[in-house]
């Protein structure tokens, strides 16, 4: 992204300056004097000094500045400082806001402006009744901070845009990798837990079956239920939850895990804090399991102890087992893989923590690890409100300065009148309507009518000041505000739109309620007012300056008839109004365009992500059926027919070829021709790549949505989720799937450009082929509805 290079402007301004003074006074005939030159050199050069370095430092040189030039005015003739006071000051300003935030602009011009005021009235009063002077500097202050917080804004939209992107390509190529990690995590995480928790009880049970032959009939129950949790877990591993909204609480998962261990005779004592939801308590979940998987594998029957402390710095989970009980025979030892400890360590470090294992001094292990706390990612600075406050104060200070003479020294009284000086009336409405303008992307309505009302008061305060001068000045000064605000393309819709207190289906009439064929209706909802559109303010802002003008021009005297007053207002009014309304027009058609190039490249670089990360699950899960759960069934049939020497040898097989299984996945890579088109099984990994892309997604799926789909909604309804999820914007957004009487219904809530005509066409076609409904409203919101039996009876391979 290219900045356009304005270091030449100081000189320019430098050059500008010595063709006014004293350019202009030498061609008139008039020598300056060597005292004169003197102080212009002392006052130019370090004004232009600090000028060119005023990127580093805005603010000190925007003091600078202001100082070089107020302290100048003094001794040097009228001119001297014209262009520097003037234009130099609205430069730095102009660096300041594109540089610092928006408060620190703010706080700098209005500080600005009050200074200069302050410093006009030590020196002259009230007497000046116009004042124009400085009503027309606080508006250049005003237009320079406003066109650098704009420059700021769109500099920092454009760099937040690509930055987008840039992550979204580099997770595009993560994603695959992530899923394969993930998927070799928990396969070895489900896997040995479960398996070698059989083998352990079976060779118990082998090794008692003399003394306690009931400990056989145990174990055999043991392993059908656990074989059943094998193929149930590795179900899930194969599509798992969008969200985490049907998981027990992290405490009650860590303590169901320790009861687990218990029950096949392993001590275990814990003390654990309750934990939040997210990364920190996953990975404090799978270093536990893999831990104490660990423990009953090389030191059955040894004492344990679970710690997990969750402080405001830091969590702690420490895993600690005794030395190996002598005489006591660990049937596992031999089936670990040596993948445990690389596994352990890259779930600490994914959740942004380390951890440590080594011996205990009885002979025991220890497995130690430190995650964040619960502070961890809290971004408030703590001096942030206090440096706010002394820059507050500086800026109090040099606002006072100007009244320090006049608080010392006791002037001459004299009479100022009753009357408001049409100056001062000026300058309120000019701060009126800046304020307006800071508050127009928050609430436009009110903005948008804040604005035509003081454009009418105007003329009354010319009338009320007794203002003498140029009678268009006041409206043309009051148009002006008004004019930024249609230029700067504020949040206005371009067009008009329906708004219904109900949303209608694709191709139903206006005023129909929404109805599918299967009956189902819309609830109503609260009717919304109808948004603002450019015509509309357009025709308002003509009217209400055209009004200004007129009444300017009448209360002034005109022996024009009011017909032709009316009449040249409007035609001197439309022209300027017209082409404010025409900029904004473009800029927002532009940004438009920008935004619609980055979501679509955003759109395909989340497809390409998901597709390939869904092949690589894909070739995971084919391994699956082949290799773990066939010998996993074989275990479960084994148990089931009493064989409980068969049943440890099978839980051992199936350990032997989750390892094989695991070997090939660290090796092996999908097919680049070959991938299988995503179904709503791979909705955790679009709303994974969305949320690595910087948008919140939360993904919810009812009791009631099937297992199975035909493979038409199946494709149809995860196109149109990623349609829906992907077409920008960065709002939180809501995905919630439900399915009853025989219709699957997509609600998407937080997507405002759903409602795009675009976005519109391609939900409209992935619906019309299953012979659905569409229906959008309220403006963030779009639902669609795919039956489960769709009209053709055909199905689309997956």
């Amino acid at each position: 992204m290219k900045r356009i290079d304005d270091r030449p402007a100081p000189v320019l301004l430098l050059c500008a300056q010595a063709v006014v003074w004293p350019g202009a006074a030498l061609v008139r005939g008039e020598v300056p004097s060597a005292y004169a030159l003197l102080v212009a050199v002392l006052v130019a050069g370090p004004v232009t000094a600090v000028l060119a370095l005023r990127r580093s430092r805005p603010v000190t040189a925007l003091v600078v500045v202001a100082v070089a030039c107020a302290l100048g005015a003094g001794p040097l003739p009228v001119g001297a400082t014209a262009v520097l006071g003037t234009a130099g000051i609205a430069l730095a300003l102009w660096t300041v806001a594109t540089e610092r935030d928006a408060f620190t602009t703010v706080v700098c011009g209005v500080s600005l402006a009050v200074w200069q005021l302050l410093h006009g009235l030590t020196l002259h009063r009230l007497s000046d009744r116009d004042g124009l002077d400085l009503v027309l500097t606080a508006l250049l202050y005003a237009a320079a901070c406003g066109a650098g917080m704009l420059a700021r804004r769109s500099r920092s939209a454009r760099r937040a845009s690509d930055d987008l992107l840039r992550r979204a390509e580099s997770e595009r190529r993560r994603l695959p990798a992530v899923e394969r990690r993930r998927m070799e995590r928990e396969l070895h995480d489900v896997s040995a837990h479960h398996l070698t928790a059989v083998v352990v009880t079976a060779g118990a049970a082998l090794g008692l079956r003399d003394r306690r032959p009931e400990l056989a009939d145990e174990a055999l129950r043991f392993a059908v239920d656990t074989g059943h949790e094998v193929t149930r877990a590795l179900g899930t591993l194969r599509a798992p939850a969008p969200s985490d909204s049907g998981l027990p609480a992290p405490e009650e998962r860590l303590l169901g895990l320790v009861d687990g261990f218990r029950r096949i005779g392993q001590p275990v004592d814990c003390a654990i804090d309750p934990l939040p939801e997210g990364a920190v308590a996953d990975a404090a979940y799978g270093i536990v399991r893999e831990a104490l998987t660990n423990v009953a594998r090389y030191a059955p029957g040894a004492a344990t102890t679970v710690r997990c402390r969750y402080g405001d710095d830091r969590t702690d989970v420490v895993v600690t087992s005794g030395a190996p009980l002598p005489g006591v025979p660990a049937h596992a030892a031999d089936l670990g893989g040596g993948r445990g400890q690389g596994i352990l360590r890259s779930r600490a470090r994914e959740a942004g923590g380390t951890l440590t294992t080594g011996p205990t001094e009885d002979g025991g292990w220890e497995v130690r690890a430190v995650l964040p706390g619960r502070m961890a990612g809290a971004g408030d600075r703590p001096g942030a409100r206090g440096y706010r406050a002394a820059q507050v104060t500086a800026a109090a200070g040099l606002v006072l300065q100007p009244l320090l003479p006049v608080l010392a020294i006791r002037a001459e009284e004299t009479p100022t009148g009753s009357d408001v000086s049409a100056g001062v009336l000026f300058a309120l409405l000019a701060a009126a309507q800046a304020v307006t303008l800071l508050w127009l992307r928050r609430a436009p309505r009110v903005a948008y009518g804040a604005l035509g009302v003081l454009a009418l008061l105007w003329p009354v305060a010319a009338a009320t000041g007794g203002y003498t001068g140029p009678v268009l000045l006041p409206p043309a000064l009051g148009a002006l505000a008004t004019c930024v605000a249609l230029a700067s393309g504020g949040p206005v819709r371009a067009g008009g739109g329906w708004s219904r207190s109900s949303p209608r289906p694709l191709g139903a009439p206006v005023g129909q309620p929404a109805q599918g064929r299967w009956g189902l209706r819309e609830r109503p909802r609260r009717r919304r007012s109808r948004p603002l559109t450019r015509p509309v303010l357009l025709a308002g802002a003509i009217t209400v300056h055209t009004a200004a003008v007129t009444t300017a021009v009448l209360d002034r005297g005109t022996g024009a008839p009011a017909w032709a007053v009316v009449t040249a207002a409007l035609a001197g009014t439309a022209p300027v109004m017209c082409a404010a309304h025409r900029v904004g027009t473009l800029r927002a058609r532009r940004a438009q365009a920008t935004r619609a190039e980055r979501d679509g490249r955003l759109g395909a670089l989340t497809g390409e992500a998901v597709r390939d990360a869904w092949a690589e699950r894909r070739r995971i899960a084919d391994g699956l059926e082949t290799t773990v759960l066939a010998r996993t069934a074989g275990m479960v049939a084994e148990a089931e027919a009493g064989r409980l020497e068969a049943t440890a040898e099978r839980a051992r097989e199936a350990l032997a070829a989750m390892r094989a299984l695991l070997d090939a996945v660290r090796d092996g890579e999908a097919g680049p021709m070959l991938r299988p088109q995503p179904t709503l099984q791979a909705l955790d990994l679009l709303a994974r790549q969305c949320r690595a892309a910087g948008r919140e997604v939360e993904i919810r799926l009812t009791g009631r949505v099937p297992g199975r789909l035909p493979a038409a909604v199946d494709l149809a309804a995860y196109h149109a989720a990623e349609t829906v999820l992907t077409t920008g914007g960065e709002q939180p957004a809501t995905l919630e799937l439900d399915a009853s009487d025989g219709t699957l219904t997509l609600t998407a809530t937080g997507v405002p450009s759903a409602a795009h005509p675009a976005v519109r066409e391609r939900l409209a076609a992935r619906v019309a082929a299953l012979d659905g409904a569409l229906t959008t409203g309220p403006a963030d919101t779009v639902r669609l509805l795919l039956p489960l039996a769709p009209g053709d009876g055909k199905e689309r391979e997956r």
